[in-house]
């Protein structure tokens, strides 16, 4: 500012030395000739302050405004009018009539430049003075604001340290209230668990004062009945001595039972072989319902005496005319005959003894032969809308299989069951209780080992079993994947032979006897002629493996009959898997089945005739499978 002032002061002393040539403010126009001689008159209107002085003014009063502004703020707000600048707009300014103070007594003409030059240059002085001690008071005051600025930055961050602690102090004590609170209502709860359990020992002393007088009543009693144990063991000692006397008895009763059960299969095997250890049941199908309309049942003969008896009668045409000769009869004799008119349940009545001798120990082979649409099928599974009354030879002997294993578990017998169930088609072998997408590779015959007759397929499902119900559940997927097919003779010829095994293993471990045999049920395929069932292509290969299949299974038979010393077991595919079932240590059945037509009363005689063959084979005596 007063380098400004300087300057201000040149300025002035510039425009006196040309003041002949500009004019002055303030003053009047230049009068003419007529008027100079005249003295110049002062301007009335008021004389405006030089710009240089102006600012100085507002200078002082901007400094004088903010230190009386600064003095009349709080220290905790100063920080804040610190950082933010004061606008100008805000700083009153001072009149100008407060500059012109020191002139008032005293005004100088008009055209007394030097005059007035000399006083604005007493007053530039003045003014400089006083800038100089306003900048001085400006400064320290600038300075004392600053101190204030930092005593009210430490007054800040005190604040704030303590606004932080107690906020901290508060949440310690809403905490300390909160645990207070919880506290109280744990010492109510608290207060209240000893008043009942107060009132609980109470009640427990009453009860105890109950229990002792209890007591002394029981002690009295316990007394009583100590005295009655006394005396009761007496009497058990006795009883002991009369168990031990019957648990001797039982033991003699259970030996003679034992002996009585050996007794009774030694006997039952010995009907069974004097019945014969090959047997021949023949069995008439009956007609179906739209058979009866065309035929009747006058070339079949049933002595009503003899039921083991059966003629077939045939009329002879003279071969030189339609002359009637009379009529050829054929007897036949079987172990049994069976009539159309008997029901599954008298055919199972007569092979039951040789289920029971399967669960005594022995091998025992039960097959159906005949021509296709005979009913072998239906002899030995029964019809597909099997019930009760309908079952057929297989379902019931495992029905009895397990009630007669029921029956010896109070004797000590226990058993276990594994059935598996194969057909043979074309000479292969296939399980029938694995789907045809699920079949693996072809299976094959083998020995158990080197040492053992025993024979068995691998990879062919053996399932074990443990009920009636699960057997069935077998029957029923077994005759879903069987092979069936439409011939001349038959709209739904079974292709194939097929097979179930039951494989029945017992232990009494009282006795230490173990005993192993196997149940084989089989439905062969039909027997038919080439010349009847105009077989081609597929058909005509399976008719052939059939025949040949069959008739390996008589030559077999008549080998063991014979007692040859080579039996062709492995001819056949058939026969090598029954050799355990057919050979002398086993018990053998053949149904033959025939049907009522007339018209297939060659194909009945062929049957017949291979039936009384083996009938009249005998294979020797069969021997249990024991350890």
């Amino acid at each position: 500012m007063e380098q400004k002032g300087n300057a201000d002061g040149r300025q002035v002393l510039l425009a006196g030395k040309a003041l002949s040539q500009l004019p002055v403010p303030g003053l009047r126009a230049k009068r003419g000739h007529s008027d100079e001689n005249q003295p110049p008159t002062e301007q009335k209107r008021a004389r405006r302050l030089p710009v240089p002085t102006r600012r100085v003014a507002a200078s002082i009063a901007t400094s004088c405004s903010k230190a009386s502004a600064a003095a009349a703020i709080p220290r905790t707000q100063r920080a804040d009018i610190v950082r933010r600048p004061v606008p100008v707009a805000a700083v009153p300014k001072m009149a100008a009539p407060a500059l012109a103070a020191g002139n008032e007594g005293k005004k100088r003409a008009a055209w007394d430049l030097k005059g007035q030059l000399s006083d604005m240059r007493t007053k530039v002085s003045s003014y400089k003075d006083k800038v100089q001690r306003l900048d001085g008071e400006n400064q320290q005051l600038k300075r004392q604001l600053q101190e204030q600025v930092v005593q009210n930055q430490e007054l800040s961050s005190q604040v704030s340290t303590l606004s932080s602690a107690l906020h901290t102090c508060q949440e310690q004590a809403q905490q300390r209230l909160h645990k207070v609170m919880e506290l109280s209502d744990l010492k109510q709860q608290l207060e209240e668990q000893v008043t009942s359990h107060s009132r609980t020992i109470r009640q427990l002393e009453g009860t105890k004062r109950d229990l002792s007088s209890l007591l002394e009543t029981r002690e009295v009693k316990l007394k009583l009945v100590e005295d009655g144990l006394a005396q009761r063991e007496c009497e058990n000692k006795e009883l002991r001595g009369q168990v031990a006397a019957q648990l001797q008895v039982m033991t003699q009763q259970e030996e003679r039972l034992h002996h009585l059960e050996m007794e009774r299969r030694r006997l039952h095997n010995l009907v069974q072989e004097l019945k014969g250890n090959i047997r021949v049941f023949c069995r008439v199908r009956p007609l179906l319902a739209w058979e009866e309309r065309q035929t009747g049942l006058e070339h079949l003969h049933f002595p009503l005496q003899d039921n083991k008896a059966l003629v077939l009668s045939k009329v002879e045409e003279s071969h030189f005319g339609r002359d009637r000769k009379g009529d050829v009869k054929y007897d036949f004799i079987f172990d049994r005959v069976f009539s159309p008119a008997c029901s599954q349940e008298e055919v199972f009545e007569e092979i039951a003894l040789l289920v029971q001798s399967a669960l005594d120990g022995y091998n025992v082979c039960i097959f159906a032969y005949g021509q296709t649409g005979s009913g072998k099928t239906y002899t030995m599974e029964g019809p597909d809308d099997m019930s009760p009354e309908t079952m057929g030879m297989i379902p019931r002997a495992v029905r009895q299989v397990f009630q007669g294993a029921q029956e010896l578990e109070p004797k000590g017998w226990q058993y276990r069951f594994t059935a598996n169930f194969l057909e043979i088609y074309n000479e292969s072998l296939r399980d029938l209780l694995v789907g045809r997408p699920e079949r693996g590779a072809e299976l094959e015959i083998k020995r158990v080992s080197q040492s053992s007759e025993e024979l068995h397929v691998p990879n062919l499902r053996y399932v074990p079993v443990d009920s009636e119900d699960e057997v069935l559940k077998l029957l029923q997927t077994a005759k879903a994947n069987r092979s069936v097919a439409k011939t001349a003779l038959n709209d739904r010829s079974s292709r194939s032979h097929s097979l179930f095994q039951l494989r029945i293993e017992g232990w009494n471990r009282s006795r230490d006897l173990h005993s192993v045999s196997v149940l084989s049920l089989v439905d062969l395929a039909g027997s038919e002629r080439l010349d009847k069932s105009f077989s081609k292509g597929e058909r005509l290969r399976e008719t052939q493996a059939i025949n040949t299949s069959l008739s390996t299974l008589g030559l077999v038979i008549m080998a063991l009959s014979n007692k040859e010393p080579h039996i062709p077991y492995r001819n056949s595919k058939l026969t090598y898997l029954l050799q355990n079932s057919l050979g002398g240590n086993s018990k053998m059945l053949m149904f033959v089945n025939i049907s009522p037509l007339e018209e297939n009363l060659s194909e009945s005689l062929n049957s017949l005739r291979f039936a009384s063959k083996v009938n009249e084979c005998v294979i020797g005596t069969a021997q249990a499978n024991r350890k």
